[in-house]
């Protein structure tokens, strides 16, 4: 890897960067780390430099330490060391990638006694990586049966009406209903026009956390019934301090309880809760038998591409960095997704948790998707690595969309959040 002071290129690349490309709430001072390529994509074999700048108010910054970490996507650096710079600037020479995958440079600048941290992803042919996940020879068998017991509890659905987030063209009520034992519930926020009709149906699944969760009453004011659902069992309508202590306390980690079975692990209720939601639209008599559409980000869109393909009723699924995808790439030295059940840090790797990853692998779920779909994530996430997002991604062979932000953290623009949304509005109310 050699270093060297920016060229005037790079520089010219850099003042092309605009404010709207940083994370919201922007640091104090700007350590910004930027691939030479426009899309910040290359071919593998391509050499990738990247224009390291460090800025306070738009101008170089004085820094009393710089120092970098250049590596694959989530995986240990290849390089470290420290960072000359001139008049704030200077370029890495990264050099390049033999297989398909992501080259990440990181570093970090001391400025006034503080550490800021600016991050660039290198892509290299994205759309050639291939998950190392495999599907087990009953996983859709094991689905199937699945839901089908799941459908043999009652749905005993609760819907109370909440007066204060209604409005007069909106109908809200915190609801519940059952998922695959007595009193195994789900709950949610759904909103529903109130203009006599037949309305199409959105499916809203969650992020990862713990919290509760508001109506989506522009939706419903639109023109289609939205249901917002939590997944841990536990109404959503509660004080922060309840959710608060449940994150800290019983719902810590969630993402790992019960691995070492399949039919124990924490997520076998919440999938087979998203399809239960959609039992539960199928019982409003405001919706329209035909239209109906999921989406979310992170675990949530992890959830979309899931129901999507256990569910023949969606017609359109729209996901954001989804999560969950490609698990047992850590095994292979490569980047899988959150949460990352494979990683160094998270073991032991046992037979037993590796079997059960296989059942909840998105990449294995993609596979199954036959309808449209909208997709977008950023190359510098390192919740969600885009290595993990591309190997579910390329094995989608529906119609499919993807609007890849390469400057996007584990988080969304607005205008981002709004295609999403868009696309899954646009297809539900175009169902025949």
């Amino acid at each position: 890897m050699r270093i060297s002071f920016v060229s005037a290129a790079l520089l010219a690349l850099l003042a092309r960067v605009p404010a709207a490309a940083q994370q919201p709430g922007q640091p104090y001072v700007t350590v910004a780390v930027v691939p030479d390529h426009p899309g910040w994509t290359y071919h593998v074999g391509e050499r990738a430099r990247f224009a390291v700048s460090i800025l306070r108010a738009g101008h170089p910054a004085a820094a009393t330490a710089v120092t970098y970490e250049l590596g694959p996507d989530l995986m240990d650096a290849r390089a470290t060391g420290p960072l000359a710079l001139r008049g704030g600037r200077a370029e890495v020479d990264g050099g390049t990638m033999r297989e398909p995958g992501f080259l990440r440079l990181t570093v970090k600048a001391t400025v006034e006694g503080h550490e800021y941290t600016g991050v660039g992803t290198a892509g290299f042919d994205p759309e050639r990586i291939q998950p190392y996940a495999t599907p087990p020879a009953d996983f859709e068998a094991y689905w199937r049966e699945s839901i089908r017991r799941a459908r043999e509890v009652p749905l005993q659905p609760v819907m109370t009406p909440v007066p204060g987030q209604s409005t007069a063209e909106v109908a809200v009520y915190h609801v519940s209903f059952q998922v695959d034992r007595a009193e195994s519930r789900f709950y949610g926020m759904l909103s529903v026009p109130t203009r006599p009709g037949k309305y199409p149906a959105i499916l809203e699944v969650p992020g990862a956390g713990v919290r509760p969760y508001r109506a989506n009453v522009w939706t419903a004011q639109r023109g289609a019934i939205h249901l917002a659902v939590g997944i841990h069992g536990i109404p959503v309508n509660m004080g922060p301090s309840v959710y608060d202590a449940l994150r800290n306390g019983a719902l810590n980690g969630y993402w790992l309880y019960g691995l070492e079975d399949r039919d124990r692990y924490y997520y076998h209720r919440v999938i087979l809760g998203a399809i239960r939601a959609g039992d539960f639209i199928a019982t409003l008599p405001q919706w329209d038998g035909r239209g109906y559409g999921v989406y979310g980000s992170s675990q949530g869109g992890a959830l979309s591409i899931i129901t999507a393909a256990l569910d023949p009723r969606v017609r359109a699924l729209a996901a954001i960095h989804p999560a969950l995808s490609d698990h047992e790439a850590f095994l292979h030295g490569r980047a899988g997704g959150w949460p990352h059940l494979f990683a160094k840090w998270n073991g032991p790797n046992t037979p037993e948790r590796i079997n059960t990853a296989r059942y909840y692998d998105v990449a294995n779920f993609a596979r199954l998707v036959r309808v449209p779909g909208w997709y977008s994530w950023g190359y510098n996430d390192t919740v969600v690595p885009p290595t993990s997002t591309y190997a579910a991604y390329n094995v989608i062979t529906a119609p499919k969309q993807l609007l890849p932000l390469p400057e996007t953290a584990h988080w969304t623009y607005p205008e981002q959040w709004n295609a999403m949304t868009e696309f899954v509005f646009t297809h539900v109310q175009a169902t025949p």
